[in-house]
């Protein structure tokens, strides 16, 4: 690249992301400590009261430093990600074509060579297996919508329901990987690290980002790393708030230890760490400083976000009995709001168990039991309290699963093996088209014939809903921009409101 083109390269990247501290040449440490010497210098003597005032002021707000790319309609995201793949045949695609060819054989003009998992790609035979429950439509634009999602139905004029996802990956760990960070290999950051990053955090005394997960639930597992930093500053992982005594691990004091000794404490390790940095120009601990910090702040503002004694009986009575209960699904949706209402930029919440491959009926009943009616009370609480127009709820698993049955398929009872080549999500909220029934597939829900919607698209989308083009926040690693939709990902202008 001449000098001419790597001037228009940078001239045109708004946000490069902060060049790294670590193995710098001599060279390229003199020039860039000088620059940095000299801009001090000049600023104390400008106004040496305000320096250090100023830094802290722009700290929150980002790599972006709040000027966004577009006007952002989301302020924040909740994703309820129901981990497993749930079936898109028995929840939103409605497929009456299954139910009168039930038992017969997938047509290979349908399948095209496609492959299958190692669970049913050597099965003798793959018998088309119609949805066991009914469908009805819903709303201004008649969604169908399953009878296993009832409270989901009452507000779909709410919510854009797109049934033409795809993905790549065709089993959970990289399918999930890929979902939650943009690549299915792991190692990169997750959407709440990017969000966190690019947009900072509205709330100095709570995490940016925030994880909570449905405790006992038998499936496939959940790492740390699907809501890990990757190789952006650890300050921007995740922090996982559990039900119980202790919501965030290690975050209190041990028996004996005083707040004034915690504080003290602090203050003296943070003395330590920024004479290591002044000595080793390792900016991980200026984020193992913001981490303490947090956390000492955390010990207040935790408990009291936690606490949901002060919620009226009748939001209980929204979200359902099981809100009662720490941890739960429906506790977590009312959490989640909670969290919201603090200016938590972003909340993920995880629901496993809807990997069917066998007895799905019955399975999948009890997933929605446990799901629906939260699902839907998030929605309507959200809008109750004026925050769903600029929060983005997105629900929606890693992939679909196949119209044919994974084992013996009988009058009441069969499974569906993993199936990315199309599966259903949807949005509410944050600027997308309320009411919106977006894409479609064949006869047989196998195949997207209208409207594919990939990973890649899905992220881009949902970063322009809050502000930020996807193509230009970006972070250097490794010599290489590396970005949340990777070298790719289209804005789905057709779902913006």
């Amino acid at each position: 690249m001449s000098a001419d083109q790597e001037h228009s390269f940078m001239k045109n990247q708004i946000c490069t992301g902060p060049l790294p501290a670590a193995g710098l040449s001599r060279r390229g440490f003199l020039n860039r400590f000088g620059m940095g010497l000299g801009g001090l210098a000049v600023a104390n003597l400008m106004k040496p009261s305000s320096l250090f005032a100023a830094t802290a002021a722009v700290a929150d707000r980002g790599i972006l430093n709040g000027q966004l790319h577009f006007p952002a309609k989301a302020k924040r995201v909740i994703y309820l990600f129901m981990a497993g793949g749930p079936s898109q045949i028995e929840t939103f695609d409605y497929k009456p074509v299954l139910n009168e060819r039930n038992g017969e054989q997938l047509p290979d003009s349908v399948r095209q060579g496609q492959r299958l998992t190692g669970m049913s790609g050597n099965q003798s035979s793959l018998p088309l297996a119609g949805s066991k429950f009914k469908f009805a439509q819903h709303g201004r634009n008649g969604a169908w919508v399953s009878e296993l999602l009832p409270y989901t139905a009452k507000v779909v004029d709410d919510l854009c329901i797109v049934r033409s996802m795809f993905t790549e990956a065709i089993n959970h760990d990289p399918a999930i990987t890929f979902l939650q960070t943009g690549s299915e290999m792991s190692g990169r950051p997750s959407i709440g690290a990017w969000v966190h990053y690019g947009l900072g955090s509205d709330n100095e005394n709570l995490p940016s980002f925030v994880v909570l997960i449905t405790p006992g639930m038998v499936d496939q597992p959940l790492y740390s790393r699907l809501w890990g930093s990757g190789f952006l500053s650890s300050e921007y992982q995740g922090v996982q708030f559990r039900s119980g005594q202790e919501p965030v691990l290690y975050l209190n004091n041990p028996d004996g230890v005083a707040p004034e000794s915690r504080r003290l404490m602090l203050d003296r390790l943070k003395e330590l760490h920024l004479h290591a940095a002044e000595k080793l120009g390792d900016t991980e601990m200026d984020a193992r400083i913001a981490q303490y910090e947090m956390a000492y702040r955390m010990q207040t503002s935790v408990p009291g976000v936690m606490d949901l004694s002060a919620e009226k009986p009748e939001t209980f009575e929204l979200y359902g009995p099981d809100a009662k209960k720490p941890g739960t699904f429906a506790a977590n949706c009312l959490l989640a709001r909670r969290l919201a209402e603090k200016g938590v930029k972003f909340i993920q919440l995880y629901h496993q168990g809807w990997d069917q491959h066998g007895d799905l009926p019955k399975a999948i009943s009890v997933q929605c039991k446990e799901t629906d009616q939260a699902s839907a009370a998030l929605i309507t609480d959200l809008k109750q309290r004026g925050l769903l127009d600029d929060t983005l709820v997105i629900w929606g698993g890693e992939f679909g699963r196949t119209s044919y049955s994974q084992g013996k398929l009988t009058a009441d009872n069969y499974g569906r093996d993993h199936h990315p080549r199309c599966f259903s999500v949807w949005m509410a909220g944050g600027g997308v088209k309320p009411g919106l029934v977006y894409g479609e597939t064949d006869d047989f829900s196998y195949n997207i014939t209208q409207g594919g919607i990939h990973v890649h698209d899905f992220h881009a989308t949902m970063l322009r809903l809050l502000g930020v083009d996807h193509e230009r926040l970006t972070y250097l690693h490794q010599g290489r921009r590396f970005r949340l939709t990777d070298v790719s990902g289209n804005i789905i202008d057709d779902l913006l409101a």
